[in-house]
């Protein structure tokens, strides 16, 4: 089995990579990123090939398809920075480039599992769920729900094409730090704690979210990998939890007893609460998240220390 692994240098891509080099360690896997928000220490111990490059450079796609040929192409290279507000650039490189790969997957006779986003829903009422409530708030949510058009296309022109795409909720754990600040609150807010210092956040805490851990997202893909099915589909856990309680866990797990700052929230498309129906994931693919928060913090404090 060849796999590419767009984005490997990435959160979601490089754990992705080491559970298929765990799982199926006869697969060919590579790895393409352009190191513009992945980093090579997500990549320490990967034993595949690394190809450098751009995935919105269509040269690059034409190169690809003459010399190389894939069974599966995890698709998790995107800007994913929600504050970029660069209309242009941001459809290029998550919409356009995707009509790219779809190509050259078509040539190879690949099957296709992308990252997609619960951005696509706004603020529209949860729960949310995977055919109704299409109102982004940013040109991130846009682009991300104009990915799913182009593949619900591609599967009615091409039925005998496999396309799985995964709108992740907020997807947390080891191999984000170098995310920067689009890392997730959980990882800022842990970190700050960890130093002794006041956890931040919006004002006042009670925003929701349905957070879910990186390691019942790689479980999700590889059900993607091994199963027959096209599609999309929420990856979450159908729970919202709020800052505050993130923050009440965290002081619980670090034996700390910090107190709270709360401030103004200065973006205007900010996602006020989040919550998933997971049901269709739980019935075509059999997902089902194994880690509640706490137990997904808990996890993760061992790596972050």
């Amino acid at each position: 089995m060849r796999i590419l692994i767009t984005g490997g240098a990435g959160f979601i891509g490089s754990n992705i990579a080491f559970a298929i080099q765990d799982k199926y360690p006869d697969a060919k896997v590579y790895v393409l990123d352009n190191f513009s928000s992945g980093h090579f220490k997500n990549l320490i111990g990967f034993r595949g090939e690394v190809i450098t490059g751009d995935i919105k450079d269509k040269s690059l796609w034409e190169y690809l398809r003459k010399h190389f040929s894939f069974d599966v192409v995890f698709h998790k290279a995107a800007i994913t920075d929600t504050t970029v507000m660069d209309q242009k650039l941001m459809m290029e490189t998550n919409a356009d480039s995707f009509r790219y790969l779809l190509d050259a997957a078509l040539d190879w006779g690949a099957k296709v599992i992308y990252a997609s986003s619960a951005g696509v829903y706004g603020n529209t009422p949860a729960p949310m769920r995977e055919d109704r409530g299409l109102e982004p708030e940013n040109i991130y949510g846009f682009s991300k729900l104009m990915m799913d058009h182009i593949a619900l296309d591609y599967m009615k022109r091409h039925p005998d094409m496999r396309i799985v795409g995964f709108r992740y909720f907020n997807v947390y754990g080891p191999r984000e730090s170098f995310k920067g600040k689009t890392a997730s609150m959980i990882y800022q807010l842990a970190v700050k704690m960890m130093r002794g210092e006041k956890p931040r956040i919006f004002k006042w805490g009670e925003q929701k979210r349905d957070f879910v851990y990186i390691k019942d997202v790689v479980r999700a893909n590889l059900l993607a990998l091994e199963k027959d099915v096209s599609g999309i589909f929420n990856i979450a856990t159908g729970e919202a939890r709020s800052f505050n309680e993130i923050i009440e866990i965290l002081n619980r797990e670090l034996g700390t007893n910090l107190e709270t700052e709360y401030f103004d929230c200065p973006y205007d498309f900010y996602q006020e609460f989040t919550q998933a129906d997971i049901g269709r994931a739980r019935e075509v693919l059999g997902y089902e998240p194994e880690y509640s928060l706490e137990e997904g913090i808990r996890d993760y404090l061992k790596f972050i220390r």
